[in-house]
């Protein structure tokens, strides 16, 4: 009898923690979803201290979940860490940006080149087929879809290379630029990407080296004036907003 009882209570216990841990999760994906939704919607301003008492009683979880979120909001480069002082809004400045990009070209240009010589018939098939999977319904992708599908094509080249430290770069380049790319895609996504992609593809068919290097320096670029628009249209909304709710509100004529 005793062992039964025993072996009913270990059943038991794990079906409250997984429920429990259930919970947690549910909580911390909701709090990520809203944190990340009003950071791209630029509700939370650039460089603001994020209060994690706060955001707790707004969005009626606890302080756990909201650090979980926070967390990986900042391995996704969305929030930036400060040891001691907490998590900050990441800056909308272009400080440092065409130095992150200029890196980018060369690691995806080597990478291209790497690829032609080195990848199989096969591997240059992936890449045909990832590209093929995902081209139709592109353009009409919501913002975050067409990120993912974006980073995962461009990874994808760098990891045909044969070189992981060439992917392990551009991983984390991406990290620290995603941010600025997902507000980027937001406001001035066009077609003429979406064309490049496909071009991109067609030089790694014929292993044309020269052709797709050309192809990814002109993309990047082309990415990089984008997103230094994109960024001006965000810093003027989201301080003509502020500005706008800090001056006085006249009186109408009615209210005399």
């Amino acid at each position: 009898m005793t062992e039964r009882i025993e072996t009913d209570a270990l059943e038991y216990v794990p079906v409250e923690a997984e429920q429990e841990s259930r919970r947690s999760a549910d909580s911390s994906e909701r709090a990520y979803n809203t944190i990340r939704k009003l950071l791209i919607e630029f509700k939370l301003k650039p460089d603001e201290r994020l209060n994690e008492v706060q955001l707790s009683r707004s969005l009626g979880v606890s302080r756990t979940p909201i650090r979980e979120a926070l967390n990986r909001l900042a391995s996704e480069g969305f929030v930036s860490l400060t040891p001691n002082r907490g998590f900050f809004v990441r800056s909308l400045s272009t400080e440092g940006l065409l130095d992150l990009y200029e890196l980018r070209s060369i690691i995806e240009c080597a990478a291209f080149r790497l690829m032609c010589e080195r990848a199989e018939d096969a591997q240059i098939a992936r890449l045909t087929a990832y590209w093929a999977s995902v081209v139709d319904g592109y353009e009409q992708s919501p913002p975050d879809e067409i990120l993912v599908k974006d980073e995962t094509f461009h990874l994808l080249i760098a990891e045909l290379s044969g070189n992981p430290e060439l992917a392990n770069q551009l991983a984390a380049i991406n990290a620290r630029i995603r941010f600025i790319r997902r507000i980027q895609i937001e406001h001035t996504h066009d077609r003429k990407q979406i064309v490049s992609h496909s071009d991109i593809v067609a030089a790694a068919i014929r292993r044309d080296a020269e052709r797709g290097t050309a192809l990814l320096r002109d993309h990047i670029e082309m990415t990089v004036s984008a997103t230094q628009e994109a960024l001006k249209s965000a810093l003027l909304k989201v301080y003509t907003s502020a500005d706008s709710a800090a001056r006085p509100r006249r009186r109408s004529i009615k209210e005399g």
